[in-house]
């Protein structure tokens, strides 16, 4: 009787969730995991410290991990070994976040698949694999759309003087007003991703505001210019969004798809629940 841990890592969380014929679903929580940016010993430290395992309470035969960084079949090796020493799990399967999202969302039916949390991707899913992706430039040159981009852009609004006094207010309340530590945070602290990712609280909390909605919207569209639009098959089948950013501004989405003359699909924050029930009908 096949039983199943499945994870869902972005680079800022991870969703953990084992599965078992007869038994209620049991769900954890970790920090995220992304192997671009974290080594081997800080990654094993991470799962000793927020996920220690016993094979004879929690028995598992397979293990499913999805994750940010991890389309890479190098990666796939390098996460592979260390979720294999960390678990006792012998049939381990690791494969990218896209993956993840595709099952999720899609099921057995075609679609184009966006992921947009602190990072962002997307793909052209057929139904049953992942037949086109557009090449992901990370958090320094690229994830347009993603939650580090606009954080981005809202760092570069209050350090450049554009935010008005009541923006600024709330920025220096949540962040502080020293850039030099700001800049120190950024450029010499780990995961400055998930750094830049935090500061689009500040957009959640103040929508409404015209900046605040030109930032989402601006962002949004970068992201539909950049790699929505250059799938040939987003004027012919639904779209579909996962993470965060797309599921807290999915009204933007919305509003884009509708300019744009595209279909929009499902949009979830985690496709964890999706997995659940694909993953499920193997028990």
């Amino acid at each position: 009787m096949a039983s199943y841990l499945l994870a869902d890592s972005g680079s800022t969380k991870t969703d953990w969730c084992l599965l078992r014929k007869g038994k209620k679903p049991l769900r954890f929580s970790t920090q995220g995991i992304n192997p671009y940016l974290q080594g081997k010993e800080a990654i094993a430290a991470l799962l000793k410290a927020e996920l220690p395992w016993d094979n004879k309470k929690y028995a598992a035969d397979h293990l499913h991990y999805f994750g940010a960084g991890a389309a890479n079949p190098e990666k796939q090796k390098f996460l592979c070994d260390i979720l294999k020493a960390h678990f006792g799990i012998k049939k381990t399967e690791v494969a990218g976040d896209m993956v993840a999202a595709a099952r999720a969302l899609c099921g057995d039916k075609p679609g184009v698949v966006c992921i947009l949390g602190t990072g962002s991707a997307s793909c052209y899913y057929n139904g049953k694999k992942i037949v086109e992706q557009r090449p992901s430039l990370g958090y320094i040159a690229g994830d347009e759309g993603g939650g580090n981009y606009m954080g981005k852009r809202i760092l570069q609004y209050y350090a450049y003087g554009t935010f008005d006094a009541e923006l600024k207010m709330g920025f220096e309340m949540r962040f502080g007003s020293d850039i030099r530590e700001i800049i120190n945070t950024l450029y010499h602290q780990p995961s400055p991703n998930r750094y830049l990712a935090s500061l689009v609280i500040l957009l959640k909390e103040n929508r409404g505001h015209y900046m605040v909605e030109n930032i989402i919207e601006d962002c949004l569209n970068d992201f539909f210019h950049t790699s929505i639009l250059k799938h040939r098959n987003s004027w012919n089948l639904p779209l579909y969004f996962s993470g965060s950013v797309a599921y807290e501004f999915r009204d933007i989405l919305e509003s884009l798809c509708g300019q744009y003359e595209l279909e929009i699909g499902n949009v979830i924050k985690s496709p964890m629940e999706g997995l659940i029930k694909y993953y499920k009908s193997k028990l």
